[in-house]
């Protein structure tokens, strides 16, 4: 073959462009090494490895949420019970311990009850700002009712002590100050007591000596008559009030405390989920 025709075959063969190098090396490549579809199959960023435990954590999300909201609604209804209607907490108590502690649990019970709208929320729209935002808060209520719920347990060794001083003081003014008066009848008509100790405290430490009527018995709705020749058994009560109050406040910190606390330790299970769901969403 002649130099000239080597020259017009070289001619004819069109060189390969640096564009089309690299258009193959990208093709080559594509079939070597596939595009990975699960990577944008998700929005939360699971695989197909952690899809099932994706799911798994944002279900646990809905159902500690609607444990929680069931749990604030429990919490404000029975710390609102404990409250609603008695004056003599506040007035013949000696200190705000115990309803500090209670009002602190009715408004970490209604915020219980909003987040746990917060937490589902987030979980449905895989949104890091609303599970941040929920966690924080949650994290927050966690303290306050575990103190809370402490500081009811607290109030429940001191109360005897601190109510029995209380007692002896505010019965001297019974009849001078309207509020005392009204605690003292609200105590003894509602949990059927008279007296601290004894209705003869009403001798001792009155200088009438009358005993309220409130420590009268109602029989049939008819409230019977304490006059100076009553019959106690028959027409007073005759248990003291200090006792009865010391047992029925112990048992209302009791159960107050107890919820406080059990609701307070279920929140972790929130805390968990809701850390758990925010690292798993990219």
């Amino acid at each position: 073959m002649s130099a000239t025709e080597e020259k017009g075959k070289n001619v004819d063969k069109p060189e390969t462009t640096q564009l089309e190098v690299e258009d193959s090396l990208e093709e080559n490549n594509n079939k070597l090494d596939p595009p990975d579809d699960n990577k944008n199959k998700f929005k939360m960023g699971f695989g197909s490895k952690d899809e099932w435990c994706g799911s798994a954590v944002k279900y646990s999300m809905f159902l500690s949420n609607f444990i929680i909201f069931i749990g604030g609604i429990v919490l404000v209804v029975i710390s609102v019970y404990t409250l609603y209607d008695k004056s003599f907490i506040k007035e013949l108590l000696g200190t705000n311990l115990f309803t500090g502690a209670v009002y602190v649990l009715i408004v970490t019970g209604i915020l219980l009850s909003f987040l746990s709208f917060l937490g589902c929320a987030g979980a449905v729209k895989e949104v890091k700002c609303m599970l941040l935002t929920y966690f924080i808060i949650l994290f927050i209520i966690f303290v306050v009712m575990l103190v809370g719920g402490i500081l009811c347990y607290v109030f429940r060794q001191r109360v005897q002590t601190t109510m029995q001083q209380e007692m002896l003081r505010t019965i001297r003014f019974y009849g001078e100050d309207r509020s005392i008066t009204r605690a003292w009848d609200d105590l003894q008509e509602g949990l059927h007591c008279c007296g601290v100790t004894t209705y003869d405290d009403w001798r001792q430490y009155k200088t009438d000596g009358i005993i309220p009527s409130s420590c009268c018995k109602e029989i049939n709705g008819k409230r019977q008559p304490c006059d100076k020749n009553f019959q106690a058994s028959l027409q007073i009560y005759t248990s003291g009030c200090l006792n009865v109050t010391t047992a029925f406040m112990k048992d209302n910190a009791t159960t107050v405390g107890t919820v406080g606390i059990a609701v307070s330790l279920f929140l972790i299970f929130g805390l968990i989920f809701s850390c758990a769901l925010f690292m798993m969403i990219v």
